[in-house]
């Protein structure tokens, strides 16, 4: 491993030429300034640099860092203090990890080796994303599809890689436009956009669109990144059109030459900054893949120009398989987890959960095994916080016979059994410090010890945490690990709350209503509009869980064929002075009662099993039982 160091303090580089030089590396120099690193960059080609914050001068080292990571070269941030405007901007490099000043030779070491493993990662799993798209684009230029058809595939295989809203591609002609389009309308539904259709939606005949995109800067150059905060749009007439037409923020254009004949890919989205350099590469890598598609579907075959075309809905066939766990979402902010799930499931990178409570965390990581090459083999869930501490060594790496008192018999552990499989570490953020040592060694070295055991076992699992947790600042108060948030950061998701995807709401209340009265056998209930005000008005904190809970006893209380009214539990009922008088005349076991006998008037006296008044009021059969008969409730 050949590293860089640019640090403009004499004594502290000097300090960490040795500590890394000690510990087996190759320093390739140090750069005091930023024309110092860019020569030195461009001259020893390292594999990986340690990167001071603040440089002397006007470019910061947040400037070198982005022209890192568009070649693909690890870096590590320096700093002695930063404001959070400063953390923030280093951040969205993503560095692989940060060193405060006055740092310790272990903080160094276990930092390099965090910054030498995801590096690995990193390159190898780009090598198969690029293996992957080829393989899939050429595929589809072998088809039989014809061009329309085959830009749809295309911009469904690329999608999770180049997000988009709007995708367009064609010849580029100076007489006449012919560029077809897809809109991406939800995550499984595409509509065909036509040259005819952009005609009348642009209100501007073909040989006028010709002619703007012919005038347009961004054609005349093979790759193109547009954000609108930090470009002029009169540079580009013809992308100008197409974005007010779609609300687009940010496009990335792609232009390739067969012969005399030039073909333009583009990618358009509703949101800034959605693009990046890395994206870029991506597309050079893929050039030749693209170019095969166009000759096989375009330069061979005639375009058919003048033929009508009718925007149609396409559903990616691929997705109809896909199971993604009864996760139900239309929301931007849904379509990213569910492409960042795709994206991430056929590799076998370590993946990093995040979200509040109740927001589904547990079914994304199900989806990601079942859309990996491990779907058949075993998916063990762990909730951390729910370990003992004195079992929880046997329990995760197993012992042998004899190893300590009540060890009667030898055990796998969670690991073990998981052989294959997916282990799923769910509240990560509770486990104590003493196991984390050892999680991270299994991370490190993939293989596991029993308790008693002689030998090392080498494992073959996928690891999976989620934390509802701010990491960070469990690293900074000391409770996580520095070295095992970074082994475990490799590929973060994070699920959005139910209040930051409120458009949502309804849809998942009637998944709800219909997943319940299926299992109580019931007609399927329709939301009357107040029900649907209450749902949409509501912050709910609990997210999704707590939707699906007020669902069901929703549809307990319900009268008729319709749901009037959302019985919210009482901790989210609206607070009042006034205590009626009768209230004050009941006990808190009266109360109880009441409300017991309801729920099993509503399941016609039905204890257990599916649709049962145990599973609405959320308890045990057996302790139910005990309830009835302690309150004296006879048989309804």
């Amino acid at each position: 491993m050949r590293i860089l160091i640019v640090e403009d303090q004499f004594v502290e580089a000097h300090d960490l030429e040795l500590i890394v030089e000690d510990a087996g590396y190759e320093v390739t120099g140090i750069a005091a300034s930023f024309s110092d690193a860019q020569i030195l960059i461009r001259e020893t080609k390292p594999d990986l640099v340690f990167l001071d914050i603040h440089l002397k001068g006007s470019q910061t080292g947040i400037n070198i860092a982005q022209e890192l990571k568009d070649s693909n070269i690890g870096f590590i941030f320096i700093s002695a203090n930063a404001d959070k405007k400063t953390l923030d901007q280093a951040k969205k490099t993503q560095p692989y990890g940060f060193i405060v000043k006055p740092f310790r030779e272990q903080d160094v070491l276990t930092t390099l080796e965090i910054a030498c493993f995801r590096h690995k990662y990193s390159l190898e799993s780009q090598l198969k994303q690029e293996n992957l798209l080829n393989r899939e684009i050429i595929r589809i230029a072998e088809s039989n599809l014809k061009w329309e058809e085959a830009i749809v595939k295309l911009g469904m295989a690329i999608q999770i890689y180049l997000p988009f809203d709007y995708f367009e591609a064609g010849q580029l002609n100076n007489n006449e436009y012919s560029m077809q389009g897809i809109l991406r309308k939800n995550f499984e539904e595409y509509i065909t956009i036509s040259a005819e259709k952009i005609s009348k939606i642009t209100e501007m005949h073909n040989e006028k669109l010709a002619s703007l995109q012919n005038n347009s800067q961004d054609e005349e150059k093979a790759l193109y990144i547009f954000n609108d905060h930090n470009k002029d749009r009169k540079l580009h007439p013809y992308k100008n059109t197409i974005m007010q037409s779609f609300a687009i923020k940010s496009f990335v254009s792609f232009t390739i030459k067969d012969n005399d004949k030039m073909f333009s890919f583009a990618w358009y989205s509703r949101q800034v900054d959605t693009y990046i350099n890395d994206q870029l590469t991506l597309l050079l890598n893929l050039q030749s893949s693209i170019l095969k598609l166009v000759e096989a579907k375009l330069v061979k075959v005639p375009i058919q120009s003048n033929a009508k075309q009718i925007a149609h809905r396409i559903t990616d066939e691929k997705n109809r398989d896909i199971d993604f766990q009864d996760m139900v979402g239309n929301s931007k902010s849904m379509f990213s987890v569910f492409d960042y799930i795709r994206k991430v499931a056929p590799s076998d990178t370590s993946v990093l959960i995040l979200g509040e409570s109740g927001t589904g965390k547990e079914k994304v990581a199900k989806c990601i095994q079942q859309l990996s090459f491990r779907k058949d083999k075993p998916f063990i869930i762990i909730n951390c916080a729910a370990i003992p501490e004195n079992l929880a060594e046997s329990i995760l790496f197993g012992h042998e016979k004899g190893s300590f008192t009540g060890a009667n018999e030898q055990r796998k552990g969670k690991f073990e059994l998981a052989e294959g499989g997916t282990i799923f570490l769910d509240e990560i953020g509770e486990m104590a410090n003493e196991l984390q040592v050892k999680l991270l060694r299994v991370l490190q070295e993939r293989e596991i010890e029993r308790i008693g055991g002689s030998a090392p076992i080498a494992i073959n699992v996928r690891i999976i945490a989620a934390t509802n947790r701010n990491l960070e600042e469990q690293v900074a108060s000391g409770k996580f690990r520095l070295d095992l948030y970074y082994r475990l950061h490799v590929f973060p998701i994070t699920v959005p709350s139910l209040r930051e995807r409120k458009e949502d709401v309804v849809e998942l209340s009637n998944h709800f209503i219909n997943s319940y009265c299926k299992k109580m056998d019931k007609p399927i209930l329709q939301l009357a509009p107040k029900a649907i005000n209450t749902l949409i008005n509501y912050d709910w904190p609990g997210n999704v869980r707590e939707l699906e809970h007020t669902i069901q006893r929703s549809i307990l209380m319900a009268e008729g064929n319709k749901i009037d009214n959302i019985y919210l539990s009482n901790h989210q009922q609206p607070q009042t002075s006034y205590i009626p008088e009768e209230f004050a005349l009941k006990t808190i076991e009266e109360y109880e009662k009441e409300y017991i006998m309801l729920v099993l008037r509503k399941c016609n006296g039905k204890i257990s099993g599916a649709g049962g008044a145990a599973e609405i009021l959320d308890i045990p059969p057996s302790t139910l039982n005990s309830r009835i008969k302690k309150l004296g409730i006879e048989s309804l």
